[in-house]
């Protein structure tokens, strides 16, 4: 446990824990290090600086051991610019005055205080970063129009404040170019979290979709298959030939539901893959009548459904097996009628028994009018379920259809 502690001193940005070559491959919380840039940054500065001082002959101090350690402590600085970025912002530009107070010449190293400025900006450390800079400019002003009698070199003049202003506008430039590529990047961030959340929405939603389509086919299936193994039972030693019917029913459901899950789950181990057979509409409503005959309910038809896009056939028939299935379960009535119609862009589907309630449960999970809703939700469409006036029970659904959907 002790080696799993990590002490966290400081303001955020200030310190993490860790020397440089400490983690595997170089890296560590704050991401790996930058070693090739700083290293060519670093020699960058020591060969500019150094042409400098010979430009600059007579005008300022030569270079010397101290000015060398100097430059090489700003570079060096930058080493953790993305691990301490306010300690390096700050201390790039406390080198880079301590530098030219010395009376060293101008040169490249006004660049390591720009790379330390960039890093922290883009980091999050904005006020950091421009107060660092403002002090690095006002320090300089200082120097170069007052204290500059007092500092080496000898005899040196006073800046004038045309130069300074010109040196401003470049600490301006460089922390605009900062701000944008802060922004930039959180552009970015917040692009790349979209695309994640927008993913996972995906995912979410065919996650729900597969779980309705699975309870729809098996609560309907396995209703059924309730039913007759009921009848079975009861009438095995009495009447075999009507336990032999039952148990044919039985045998056809279930190879019915293994189809469908089969069709399903192929669809989920080969996303965008066609399915092996058609997706259920109301074309099959025969087959859903028989299969409610089978369960001892006598279904009435009335009315005929018009061409249906897939995905409006598909909702419009699984809400049909739905409600027979709740019929089956729930409802003491062996008859129930199903009537289509459709008009004015709308499909309407209802579904009456006359009841009562028998309060039995045949397995179901209570999710089978939730998802009812949901589908017809999935299309603009309404579910109103509930017991009629004159006793029973009436599921009516109602799924508006665009006249795009109507001409496919």
């Amino acid at each position: 446990m002790g080696e799993q502690r990590i002490r966290r001193d400081g303001p955020p940005g200030w310190g993490r824990p860790g020397p440089p070559w400490r983690g595997r491959g170089g890296e560590g919380p704050g991401g790996r290090w930058p070693w090739l840039s700083t290293v060519v940054l670093t020699a960058f500065v020591l060969i500019g600086s150094s042409f400098a001082a010979r430009n600059q002959h007579g005008h300022r101090e030569p270079l010397d051991v101290y000015a060398v350690l100097l430059l090489l402590v700003t570079s060096g600085l930058l080493l953790w610019r993305k691990r301490y970025p306010v300690f390096v912002v700050f201390g790039t530009a406390a080198a880079t005055l301590a530098y030219f107070a010395a009376g060293y010449p101008y040169g490249p190293v006004f660049l390591t205080v720009v790379v330390a400025c960039f890093s922290a900006v883009v980091a999050g450390h904005r006020r950091a970063a421009w107060a660092a800079v403002g002090a690095l400019w006002a320090g300089h002003a200082l120097i170069a129009l007052r204290l500059y009698r007092l500092l080496p070199p000898p005899g040196d003049t006073a800046a004038s404040w045309g130069q300074q202003l010109v040196v401003a506008t470049w600490v301006v430039a460089v922390l605009a170019v900062s701000e944008l590529a802060r922004i930039r990047r959180e552009q970015w961030a917040r692009e790349r979290a979209e695309r994640a959340a927008a993913a996972r929405r995906r995912a979410d939603e065919e996650r729900l979709r597969i779980a309705r389509e699975l309870h729809d086919v098996l609560a309907h299936s396995i209703s059924v298959i309730n039913v007759q193994a009921g009848v079975g039972l009861a009438l095995l030693d009495t009447d075999p030939e009507q336990a032999r019917t039952a148990l044919t029913t039985i045998k056809a459901a279930s190879k019915e539901a293994l189809g469908e899950v089969r069709q399903v789950l192929d669809t989920l181990r080969a996303p965008g893959a066609a399915p092996r057979a058609p997706v259920p509409g109301l074309g099959r409503l025969p087959e859903l009548v028989e299969q409610a005959a089978g369960a001892g309910l006598t279904v009435e038809v009335e009315g005929e459904a018009p061409p249906l896009p897939p995905g409006a056939d598909l909702a419009a028939f699984r809400i049909v097996q739905e409600a027979l299935t709740n019929v089956v379960r729930h409802s003491g009535s062996r008859r129930a009628r199903v009537r289509l119609a459709h008009e004015g862009g709308v499909l309407r589907l209802r579904v009456d028994d006359d009841g009562p309630a028998t309060g039995a449960d045949a397995g179901g999970s209570g999710n089978g009018l939730a998802g009812m809703r949901e589908r017809a939700a999935a299309l603009g469409g309404t579910i109103d379920a509930g017991e009629r006036p004159d006793g029973g029970w009436r599921v009516l659904a109602v799924l508006p259809l665009t006249d795009q959907e109507e001409n496919r």
